[in-house]
């Protein structure tokens, strides 16, 4: 009798804790995608919102897109007419929802649409280091690059602060890149997205000079060789940049004092 009690507590034990060493083997690659929706992207060119446009070419999902071709203007009021209480770019109206943030939205597609795809292994040493690069790019990078920029257009830096500087932030970046070949680790991933806007900001207003990041100037190279960003720029970016902002110097930022 005893031993029957017994067995009986162990199937009945067994039976409730076997879901939860299911789930926890479960990795996102074995995840169902969502069926993708109607996504309309309205765009800048040149601006953070080719970072929607090259994911969705990565991953081969469909979208549209919207902007006036040549006219940053009349594409800004493309996105004012949604009136959205936050016109920025990049928006996207994913089925009946309007998004903002590029990060939040990357992250929205590649969760709901492509798991698997774009990012590492949960369980890689790579994952947290994708993530760090995915909210670095705005949250300490472009943050400290348009705060110098603002603040040397108003007025030529005499002394460099150790606190708002736009070489240590990209000097992080590069250092990373010399044991990487991507922002992610060993493979390319949603964080170089995230990354490139930045990094061109970065030597394209003169903010640092770029001879100074001989990694970044390589990782941008295999960035323009592949073919989703070819595309991207095709269809994002036809005309080449336009309206873009002014440099600061035109001296090397290694020369200011």
């Amino acid at each position: 009798m005893l031993r029957h009690i017994a067995a009986s507590l162990v199937f009945i034990a067994a039976t409730l804790v076997a879901p939860q060493f299911v789930h926890a083997k479960s990795k996102p690659s074995q995840i169902a995608a969502m069926p993708m929706p109607e996504l309309t992207i309205y765009h800048l060119e040149g601006r953070r919102s080719e970072r929607i446009v090259w994911l969705m070419e990565e991953l081969g999902l469909p979208y549209k897109l919207e902007y006036v071709r040549g006219s940053l203007g009349a594409s800004m009021a493309k996105v004012r007419a949604l009136g959205h209480e936050m016109p920025m770019v990049p928006t996207v109206v994913l089925d009946d929802q309007i998004l903002v943030e590029s990060g939040a939205i990357i992250e929205t597609i590649l969760t709901r649409y492509a798991p698997g795809k774009l990012v590492p292994a949960r369980d890689s040493k790579y994952y947290a280091e994708h993530l760090m690069w995915m909210h670095y790019a705005e949250g300490s990078l472009a943050a400290r690059l348009f705060s110098d920029y603002r603040a040397w257009r108003t007025t030529p830096p005499t002394v460099r602060s150790r606190f708002v500087d736009s070489e240590a932030v990209v000097q992080f970046s590069e250092n990373y890149l010399a044991k990487n070949p991507w922002f992610g680790g060993p493979e390319f991933s949603a964080a170089d997205i995230m990354m490139v806007f930045p990094l061109n900001v970065a030597t394209g207003l003169n903010l640092v000079d770029k001879e100074k990041f001989p990694n970044i100037a390589a990782w941008k190279l295999k960035i323009q060789a592949r073919p989703a960003y070819k595309r991207m720029l095709a269809a994002a970016r036809p005309d080449g940049m336009i309206g873009n902002l002014p440099p600061v110097s035109q001296r090397p930022p290694s020369e200011r004092k």
